[in-house]
């Protein structure tokens, strides 16, 4: 099965220029493939998981994938999918971004002898001269067409408006497939549905400026079966990296999935095969969970190593309670089978503590915001007026409660924010 193929079945594809040429050229080339990631965060998160995954499979599948970081355009801000300006970030912070994407790029991608390669176009970019760029690019575009891409004419419709500043992305985005055309054989660019416009734009440009054919790829916006945008939660946005988001907290965002959901994240966020994941869409009730925690373990595996989603899975089960995972689900899974049982697991969050400076000082609800299970003291304090707080299983009934002696137990406290929230207090 060729790689286009493998995308289409598992449901990454959205879009697709000259399928026939794309085809052909997959099938008789080592091609050279590239995504764009935009370097305003020291992390990427699961909202750019499908463009993660894709560039895996193609590695995967013989192909070298490019992960082309903004630093140029980051000093400008793509305009796509976005209502307002974005905030333009310095070049300091720029390189450091760089570092943690490339750290955690690294897990999905083998980087070893240009097997993949990660680049910069502030490279190309920053040294371009604005006369001869007019000249030599601008000539190719036509500024009825841009203003009918989706990316703009949102913007334009906006309060804000449309900047000069970022009515050039698109000459740039472009000015980038034709460099890495050029310089590394790259014939194909993917990306989001929202770069539909751009990607046609380059295209059009290394055809006009190198006489080759070009080709691209566009994956739908994920969202949950609630419908909304994925990798959002109550606190945020779910990152890679564990030191915003921890491996436990990453693998309950999976198991915590809707039943809807099971078997399309599983073929777009692991690579089990597509035979095994059919199965699931029949499971339902405790089969079906038994299916979430197999998604979440190997979610978990692939972003943060497989040391992580085993702890990950101990400690959900010993907050939760036994699971047994069947040796005939999900198969290709390299979860251990049988019945996982209870334990204390140091991978639940946890904090240390000194009994002195605790234990008939502070609040439960001042100890509840410190904790990051509530964001803040009124927070918690709605979280203990709606019956959701608990420490050590016992419900929190005033606001006025302080942790004494009476709450600790085996040298640790266990707090509960609603039904799967937890942190654990240890005293040292």
């Amino acid at each position: 099965m060729s790689v286009l193929s493998i995308l289409k079945e598992r449901g990454f594809v959205d879009a697709v220029t000259h399928t026939q040429e794309l085809e052909d050229y997959l099938d008789n080339n080592r091609a050279t493939c590239y995504i764009g990631f935009d370097p305003t965060a020291s992390s990427l998160h699961v909202g750019g998981l499908v463009c993660i995954m894709a560039l895996a499979h193609m590695q995967r599948n013989g192909h070298r994938p490019i992960a082309l970081v903004g630093g140029g355009t980051g000093l400008i801000g793509d305009p796509s999918g976005k209502t307002e300006l974005r905030k333009i970030i310095t070049q300091e912070e720029i390189d450091e971004n760089k570092a943690g994407i490339r750290k955690q790029l690294e897990r999905f991608l083998d980087f070893s002898d240009d097997k993949a390669l990660m680049l910069d176009n502030a490279k190309w970019l920053t040294p371009l001269e604005y006369i001869p760029f007019l000249r030599d690019i601008g000539r190719h575009f036509s500024v009825n067409r841009m203003i009918k891409a989706e990316s703009y004419k949102s913007r334009m419709e906006s309060d804000d408006g449309l900047t000069f500043i970022e009515f050039n992305y698109m000459l740039l985005q472009s000015y980038d497939f034709m460099e890495l055309a050029k310089t590394h054989d790259c014939f194909l660019q993917m990306g989001g549905s929202d770069q539909w416009g751009n990607i046609v734009a380059g295209i059009d440009l290394v055809r006009r400026t190198l006489g080759k054919p070009a080709f691209g790829i566009t994956f739908p916006l994920i969202t949950t079966a609630s419908g909304i945008k994925m990798g959002k939660t109550h606190k945020g946005a779910v990152w890679l990296d564990p030191d915003r988001f921890s491996p436990y907290e990453y693998y309950q965002f999976w198991v915590n999935c809707d039943d809807a959901d099971v078997s399309r994240f599983l073929s777009l966020f692991t690579f089990l095969e597509m035979e095994e994941i059919v199965a699931v869409k029949s499971l339902e009730g405790a089969d079906l969970n038994k299916a979430k925690a197999i998604l979440a373990y190997e979610a978990t595996k692939i972003a943060h190593g497989e040391q992580e989603a085993l702890k990950s899975l101990k400690a959900s089960v010993s907050m939760f309670g036994s699971m047994e995972i069947p040796d005939m689900l999900l198969p290709g899974s390299t979860i251990p089978r049988g019945v996982h049982s209870p334990a204390t697991d140091e991978s639940v969050p946890s904090s240390i503590y000194k009994k002195e400076a605790l234990l008939a000082k502070v609040l439960v609800i001042d100890l509840l915001t410190q904790t990051g299970l509530c964001k803040s003291k009124s927070d918690a304090r709605r979280l203990v007026q709606q019956g959701g707080g608990y420490i050590n299983g016992e419900k929190i009934t005033g606001f006025d409660q302080i942790v004494s002696i009476d709450d600790v137990a085996g040298d640790e406290i266990l707090l509960r924010a609603g039904k799967k929230k937890y942190h654990k207090i240890i005293f040292k």
